[in-house]
């Protein structure tokens, strides 16, 4: 697997959920409770708390992502025929205390150490995100850590992408975004920021319009693509990597 730079970029904006943040570790903690369909509960929530976020955006009918959680995991609850009582304020507070993919910390504390600025933009509000980041002992990591609550739209609404550049104060060249979801990695390309795809899961490329600059497996790889011997120097344009 190469390992070649994208040159220019001054910051790494991560996604949360499935990116830093292992959103299934949550049903895990629980499984004494779910029993055996822990797995298929945790999927079930996912998928509809995406869907959820889409709809809403499509309707205008915006909701912060807590409500939006919990009503995803009430529906995956009820399908499964899952009442025990308890279970859901135990899941919904498992969701704040995720824990991080297991080469997130040591890549951050590297990407932090050559000087790169670090932030996360994600769907979830900032009570949510903060909790998370406390968990994972991540509060010194980032330079900032962004909510689409300041937008009041889901992603994937380009005015989402556009924050982290107003924020940063930088052009969407000198970013590198960095997703596990095919469709957030696909749309932040469409918005102009270098995008290196996560695939964690191993999932097929998608097929729709823009296509991100790399693919990369985890993030133990991103320091290589993205480092360089003078750090923040300007981006002087794209080119295509697989990684």
């Amino acid at each position: 697997m190469s390992t070649q730079h994208l040159d220019g970029i001054k910051a790494c904006v991560f996604d949360a959920y499935g990116t830093l943040f292992d959103f299934n570790s949550a049903a895990l903690a629980a499984s004494d409770e779910i029993g055996e369909n822990w797995q298929r509960l945790s999927e079930l929530w996912r998928q509809k708390q995406l869907q959820y976020t889409w709809l809403r955006g499509l309707a205008s009918r915006h909701a912060d992502f807590w409500q939006v959680t919990g009503e995803a995991l009430d529906f995956a609850l009820n399908t499964l025929g899952i009442d025990r009582p308890g279970l859901r304020e135990r899941l919904m507070d498992l969701y704040l205390h995720l824990g991080c993919y297991p080469e997130v910390p040591e890549t951050l504390h590297r990407l932090q150490a050559e000087g790169m600025r670090l932030a996360i933009l994600s769907n979830g509000t900032p009570a949510m995100l903060a909790a998370v980041v406390h968990h994972s002992g991540l509060e010194n990591v980032f330079d900032a850590v962004l909510s689409v609550e300041e937008v009041g739209v889901f992603k994937p609404h380009p005015a989402v992408y556009a924050l982290a550049c107003e924020r940063l104060q930088l052009a969407p060249t000198a970013i590198c975004f960095l997703s596990s979801n095919a469709w957030d990695a696909y749309s932040a390309k469409a918005s102009g920021l270098r995008v290196l795809w996560c695939n964690r899961f191993g999932q097929v490329r998608e097929r729709i319009p823009e296509t991100p600059d790399g693919e990369i497996k985890d993030l133990s790889a991103l320091p290589d693509a993205v480092s360089s011997p003078v750090c923040g120097r300007e981006a002087m344009g794209e080119s295509p990597t697989r990684l």
